[in-house]
């Protein structure tokens, strides 16, 4: 099917819409489309923000303790 067929196929739709309803139209469409690349942008800029972070948790002392005192216990118990 060759576009030109595909148009006359659709000019009868065309005129079958009411003129007096409300459409977002081409300004809806470019608001829509910026709306959709800042959220990108921002998406990339966030990601590339997180791969900078360099987290390291330091270890809670009384944790270390805790298993400082099992694992000696538990390899008096073993023998």
């Amino acid at each position: 099917m060759y576009a030109t067929q595909a148009l006359t196929h659709l000019v009868p739709l065309a005129e079958e819409l009411d003129k007096n309803k409300v459409t977002p139209g081409v300004l809806g469409f470019i608001v829509f489309a910026a709306l959709a690349v800042g959220v990108w942008l921002l998406m990339k800029s966030m990601n590339r923000h997180m791969g900078k972070v360099d987290f390291e948790e330091t270890p809670d002392p009384a944790a270390a303790e805790r298993v400082e005192s099992g694992a000696s216990s538990g390899s008096a118990k073993r023998k």
